[in-house]
């Protein structure tokens, strides 16, 4: 399932979330009866009915929208253009799975496992990822606005062109993440780990980044007018000596208070 145009974090080279397995085909029927018995099991506390295992299955296109999907299992599964929207997908394992143009919107994948997953150019807006395994993963292009990532591990995820306006992504660890040229309007960073992390071209309009840890962050020609840098971490001149900002940008107390457009 790889493919080779996609975006492709520089950390990743050592991790493979692939295991070699064939795409599986599946019929109608047979995964209609897997999730229903799966609703069942999660409905019941487990009781009745049987946790589903899709690893590996083809089920692009498919609609799961609304469904109770609590810990099912899809890893490596070929999940492209399916239609999740409103469906509760809390510890879902999702590790490796294809999920190009899928519909996430108001979905519920609270501390869900999806590493290495490809989600790009998704309709992902208002989704909850709240305390997500989501390391390594290809989230670009895709449209995540006010959707809630607190407290997930991103580590080396590519945000590329995504909109992540308003969203929530305190204490998030994005160490090695890129958000190349990736709206951020009035994204909540407070506390998140940035080390390394790649936001050239970023438009960070209203951004709070308070307490956020910056060391090394790349902020090449990013837009901070507005945003809030008290007390972040690691933070040098050098870093934002080419950035655009204006009188409203806030600044760590130990760097120069003048707003100056960095060209």
């Amino acid at each position: 399932m790889t493919d080779s145009t996609l975006p492709r974090s520089p950390f990743a080279g050592a991790t493979d979330f692939e295991d070699g397995a064939p795409l599986r085909p599946i019929a109608p029927e047979e995964l209609a009866r897997i999730l229903q018995a799966h609703e069942l099991w999660a409905g019941s506390k487990q009781r009745s009915g049987q946790r589903a295992n899709l690893d590996s299955f083809d089920i692009s296109g498919k609609s799961f929208a609304g469904m109770k999907l609590w810990r099912i299992r899809m890893q490596r599964a070929n999940l492209a253009d399916a239609d999740f929207a409103g469906a509760d997908l809390r510890r879902a394992l999702l590790i490796g799975a294809t999920m190009q143009r899928v519909r996430l919107a108001a979905a519920d994948l609270t501390r869900a496992r999806l590493s290495g997953v490809v989600l790009t150019d998704a309709d992902c807006t208002g989704v909850c990822m709240a305390g997500a395994d989501m390391e390594f993963a290809i989230l670009a292009s895709s449209d995540f606005r006010d959707a809630n990532f607190r407290d997930a591990d991103l580590s080396g995820a590519i945000f590329d062109g995504a909109d992540l306006s308003g969203a929530d992504l305190r204490r998030a660890n994005l160490r090695g993440a890129s958000f190349q040229e990736t709206r951020l309007l009035r994204t909540d960073l407070r506390e998140a780990r940035l080390g390394g992390a790649i936001l050239t071209h970023a438009a960070l309009n209203g951004a709070d980044l308070r307490g956020a840890y910056l060391r090394v962050a790349k902020f090449h020609r990013s837009d901070l007018s507005g945003a809030d840098l008290r007390d972040a971490e690691g933070l040098t001149r050098a870093q934002i000596s080419h950035t655009i900002r204006d009188a409203q940008t806030r600044l760590p107390p130990d760097m120069s208070p003048e707003a100056e457009d960095g060209e």
